[in-house]
């Protein structure tokens, strides 16, 4: 990477050229196996220092070379003769593919500026999954509007398996004459929103301004704010203005959150000043896309096991609304809807009752996209919260040498493993369950709030970033979101035993159990989401507790400790932090 007339090798230049290095070392076919070494040249610097001090990681990427572009020749030179590798064709090399897998983040950026969703996944078979999906869902939506039909569309798929990526590339899809499928966007999970319109809203101030045109970062909000919407504001809209939506098309993000009757009805009382309302969630949305007289889609994007609130209904409200009210409907799943990750709110029996149903097995996505290193490791995390150990063990021997997962009683260790891992602009950061309170002696507090798009799109020089390791960001913020590196600080809230997980909420002074079975089931799926965050690797750290406070005392720690351990995920301690 040239920085022409540049005197300084800033931090940000350096970071750039070691992505590149990342970019080919992860994702270009014909270089994973090639020693990789990135060069920054700032041709107004001063000399950089002779001979380069080599550094490299256990995958053969090094840390980056300056140099002021005078002595290019000298470093390859030195580099060819103090290092190893094997030998490169160069027309087999350039003829390798490069299959990126974007982030979120930069998947929203990409569908936005008209790329399609093959042309920014993996090849193999996410790409397959990713595309075969999209394809029928949107096949779909183009049969419906031809034949002036209405229909309830499912996907499910595993932990990062690009759920949300296929629900936003039909909200940017056309139809196959080149018009607009009249779709929008919706999640009711407030930091995803918040995140990816704050993320399109700067890309389009920026290619703006490379246009030489001008657009205030508010103009820019409002445009994004027609492509991906809040869940709850659309709601808002539709109880004000009894009419069809603009859309004939929502996707619905996370739709098992939605909220059942009770929550729904007691919100819009007590907050929304509507005292007949008489719905839930998934009844009033379907309602409003049923006011068009012609045709309509609704595409529920579900994730298993994701249920993390008291109050969410479930995929078997939507399902139940669609059999009370909307008896029109067909309704399309995937044979994995039954499955058991998917039963809260009694699916199974409510797909009995459905008259109009279609099973399509493209319907799911079954391959891990979050993780390039290791598309099972939603698997792992499933078995490891089941306490099927040996399957779990099974799993986590197959992705170990890919996707490093560590274990330690020591945050200091966690943080300095993390920060040794991380490499150029790869982001990490710290979660935590939303009822880990008693975290507070080693200065983590969940019940101060962040702010989710400083923490997800700010700097590694900003305090209120997730590279500081400073504010930690628990499900609900993270949720739908993914980081690079993960440190997961698990506290006494979720205790193992020998007889099954325990369930604690700390109340007052003293830790209470938790009995009710569907905050149970929160829990246990709220270290599911933070389990399935890290798309390169993460440290759990388990602290030690303490003899002289009843509320963190040891045997509150101990036994998780030991059982991730009986896994077989590595431990680390202060004498051993690894480079990669």
């Amino acid at each position: 990477e040239f920085k022409v007339g540049e005197a300084k090798f800033q931090r940000s230049a350096l970071n750039q050229v070691w992505d590149y290095g990342l970019d080919l070392k992860n994702f270009h076919e014909t270089s994973h196996s090639c020693t990789i070494v990135p060069m920054l040249v700032c041709t107004g610097a001063s000399d950089a220092g002779r001979p380069p001090i080599l550094k490299v990681a256990k995958d053969q990427l090094y840390w980056p070379i300056k140099s002021n572009g005078s002595d290019i020749a000298e470093i390859i030179n030195h580099v060819l003769n103090e290092t190893e590798g094997p030998t490169i064709d160069p027309g087999e090399w350039e003829r390798g593919r490069y299959h990126p897998t974007p982030t979120i983040i930069e998947a929203a950026l990409a569908l936005y500026n008209n790329h399609d969703v093959k042309a920014i996944s993996r090849r193999g078979a996410s790409e397959i999954n990713l595309s075969s999906t999209s394809t029928l869902v949107r096949d779909l939506i183009s049969k419906c509007k031809a034949n002036n039909q209405k229909a309830i569309c499912f996907v499910t798929g595993v932990p990062g398996s690009g759920k949300t990526l296929v629900g936003l590339n039909i909200a940017t899809a056309t139809t196959g004459l080149g018009e607009s499928m009249n779709s929008v966007f919706l999640s009711g999970n407030g930091p995803l929103v918040n995140v990816l319109c704050e993320a399109l809203a700067q890309d389009k101030v920026v290619r703006a301004k490379v246009k030489g045109e001008q657009l205030s970062v508010s103009a820019a909000r409002s445009e994004v704010k027609a492509f991906i919407q809040n869940v709850h504001h659309f709601r808002d809209d539709s109880v004000r203005d009894p009419g069809p939506p603009v859309e004939h098309v929502a996707i619905f993000d996370e739709a098992q959150r939605a909220w059942n009757r009770d929550k729904t009805i007691d919100f819009m009382r007590r907050k929304k000043g509507v005292p007949n309302f008489e719905y839930s969630e998934p009844e009033f949305l379907i309602s409003c896309l049923d006011r068009h007289k012609d045709w309509a889609v609704v595409v529920c994007l579900v994730g298993g096991g994701q249920e993390i609130h008291t109050g969410e209904a479930g995929i078997g409200e939507w399902i139940a609304a669609r059999n009370r009210s909307f008896p029109h409907w067909s309704v399309h799943i995937s044979p994995e809807l039954t499955d058991s990750e998917y039963e809260l709110g009694n699916t199974h029996a409510e797909i009995e009752l459905v008259d109009q149903l279609v099973e399509e097995n493209d319907l799911h996505l079954n391959v891990s996209m979050r993780s390039f290193r290791a598309g099972k490791l939603g698997a792992f995390v499933k078995k490891m919260l089941d306490l099927e150990a040996d399957s779990a063990r099974t799993i986590l021997a197959e992705i170990a040498a890919k996707y490093p997962i560590r274990l330690t009683r020591n945050f200091d260790v966690a943080k300095q493993w993390i920060r040794t891992h991380a490499r150029g602009s790869e982001r990490f950061g710290m979660v935590v369950s939303s009822q880990a309170v008693r975290l507070k002696p080693y200065a983590i507090d969940v019940r101060t709030p962040i702010n989710p798009v400083h923490w997800f799109l700010k700097g590694d020089d900003d305090v209120r970033s997730s590279y500081y390791l400073e504010d930690v960001a628990t499900e609900f913020h993270i949720q739908g979101l993914e980081l690079d590196w993960a440190i997961l600080s698990w506290d006494g809230d979720f205790r193992y035993s020998p007889d099954g997980w325990g369930h604690w909420s700390f109340r007052g002074k003293k830790w209470q159990h938790v009995r009710k079975a569907d905050r149970q089931t929160y829990m246990k799926n709220a270290y599911r989401v933070l389990l399935t965050r890290a798309r390169q690797g993460m440290v759990i750290v388990v602290p030690e507790g303490d003899t002289k406070d009843h509320t963190r005392v040891p045997n509150h720690y101990d036994s998780t400790f030991s059982y991730l351990k009986s896994l077989g995920i590595e431990v680390l301690d202060s004498t051993e932090i690894e480079i990669l």
